[in-house]
């Protein structure tokens, strides 16, 4: 594993009085692959902002020696931090490689950026071929599929050498294959960064998360491995559907209620 981790404390995020995240605390190591998964409400994309300066916190976000509280958006991405949001955030009109161009600041003026040409550099040509779409380098953003917007979006992560990435829901709307590569592309970008991901495709993060935590009502309910929290009572319990109860021993059938008593009933 390599790249840093991001160390969290007694994080608390308010708003008019309504506590959204509610003492968090986190560790999530270098080169982690985390999901944060929880009912809607629990504080996962609150608790993301806190950490890229979107909202005001209190306690303490630590990347690497970083203290991330009270620093502007714009710092905290120099320090190596980007996230996507659950809709893909491209230049429709610019071709796959122009959108990674301007995400890297690859020196280039206005006009040129804007031209098509042979050289693409290195970092760009890195980031097509991890994320699939160096045959549609040339295409417009705008044409490409959901899922590939989604693969450029983290493409534009990967040219400013993020080193933490946050993705909200990325596998939304997606396909079965979609959903896949997807995994698939997290699992290569985690080799050397670490990656933070809320979801709620159940299936996706039972497929391909290293460690699970879950939140509910702004708290951290449960953390562990995904066979760990899925064996959690209290997770069962609010989430995954309460946990299985033994079936009652077979017997006589029951007799039907009479029909006068069911109408009563459902009045």
């Amino acid at each position: 594993m390599s790249g840093e981790g991001l160390t969290v404390r007694d994080l608390r995020v308010t708003f008019d009085g309504f506590t959204a995240v509610d003492g968090v605390d986190l560790d999530i190591r270098p080169g982690d692959l985390r999901f944060l998964i929880g009912p809607n409400g629990a504080g996962k994309t609150t608790l993301v902002d806190a950490v890229t300066g979107l909202v005001r916190a209190t306690g303490s976000v630590r990347f690497g020696d970083q203290e991330l509280l009270g620093k502007p958006v714009h710092r905290i991405a120099r320090l190596g931090i980007g996230r996507t949001f659950q809709t893909a955030t491209v230049f429709e009109e610019l071709t796959v490689v122009q959108n990674l161009d301007i995400a890297a600041g690859a020196g280039r003026g206005v006009r040129t950026m804007l031209r098509r040409r042979k050289d693409v550099p290195e970092p760009v040509a890195r980031a097509l071929e991890t994320i699939g779409l160096s045959h549609l380098r040339d295409r417009p953003a705008g044409v490409l599929a959901h899922g590939q917007k989604q693969w450029l979006e983290i493409g534009m992560l990967l040219v400013q050498d993020v080193r933490l990435l946050l993705l909200d829901e990325p596998v939304a709307g997606m396909s079965h294959d979609e959903r896949e590569a997807t995994g698939e592309l997290l699992r290569r970008v985690s080799e050397d960064r670490t990656v933070v991901v809320i979801e709620h495709d159940m299936d996706f993060m039972r497929a391909y998360a290293r460690s699970v935590s879950v939140l509910h009502a702004g708290r951290v309910l449960s953390e562990g491995s995904v066979a760990e929290v899925q064996a959690d009572a209290k997770v069962q319990e609010v989430y995954l559907g309460r946990a299985s109860e033994p079936e009652p021993a077979p017997g006589p059938a029951p007799t039907p209620a009479p029909a006068a008593a069911s109408v009563a009933e459902e009045a």
